[in-house]
C-alpha cells in the first residue's frame, strides 16, 4: 500500500519539467498501472512511465528508484487482491471532484488499453472485451461519442458506469489471467 508520502512523490515526478504539463495525475497513473494488471500486456516501469508523463527520454536516462518502486508495489498489492478474489479499489480524492478523479483514472486506462489496443482484442473474445470496457471508455472523456456524452451528463447513469468499474476490472483480469 502506498503512503500518502510515496503519493506526493509520485506527482512530484510525474509534474515535473518538461513533460509535467501532459502528464498524467496520481489517478490517471494508477489506471494506467492497472490496466497493465489486468489486461494482457504487462508493462515495465518505463513503459508505464512513458504513458503517463508522454515523455519519450526518461529523467537523466533512468527512473527514480521511487517511481520504479512505487509502480512495483502497486502492481503487486492490485494483482494480489484480484488473485485473491477481492474487487480493486480505485483511489479515492482526499479533497476535490471524485468525478474528475475517476475521469483521469479512466483516461489512463484506457489510453493504456488503445496502447496495446491489438493484444487486448486478439487475446479474448473482442465482444467480451468491448462490453466489459464500455464503463472506462464512457467516463474517460477521451470520446466526443454523443451516447458516452449523455451518460457522463446524467449522474445516475454515470454513477452505475462508476459503479461497474471494479466488476469489469475483475472479470478483464480472468478473461486474460485465468487457466483455460
Amino acid at each position: 500500500m502506498l503512503t500518502n508520502s510515496d503519493i506526493e512523490t509520485l506527482e512530484d515526478i510525474l509534474f515535473a519539467e518538461p513533460w509535467g504539463e501532459d502528464a498524467l495525475d496520481f489517478f490517471g497513473l494508477h489506471g494506467v498501472v492497472c490496466a497493465s494488471v489486468v489486461g494482457p500486456v504487462s508493462l515495465a516501469a518505463e513503459d508505464i512511465f512513458r504513458l503517463a508523463t508522454g515523455a519519450d527520454e526518461l529523467p537523466d536516462g533512468k527512473l527514480p528508484e521511487i517511481f520504479t518502486r512505487c509502480i512495483t508495489q502497486m502492481t503487486r498489492d492490485m494483482a494480489q487482491a484480484l488473485d485473491m478474489g477481492q474487487p480493486l479499489e480505485l483511489p479515492e480524492p482526499e479533497d476535490g471532484d471524485p468525478m474528475n478523479a475517476l475521469e483521469n483514472w479512466c483516461a489512463g486506462f484506457v489510453d493504456t488499453f488503445l496502447e496495446h489496443e491489438e493484444s487486448w482484442l486478439e487475446e479474448a473474445d473482442e465482444d467480451e472485451v468491448a462490453d466489459l470496457m464500455v464503463p472506462m471508455l464512457t467516463l474517460s472523456g477521451l470520446f466526443e461519442d454523443e451516447d458516452f456524452q449523455n451518460v457522463r451528463n446524467d449522474a445516475a447513469l454515470s454513477d452505475r458506469m462508476a459503479e461497474a468499474i471494479p466488476d469489469s476490472l475483475t472479470d478483464l483480469y480472468l478473461l486474460f489471467h485465468a487457466p483455460d
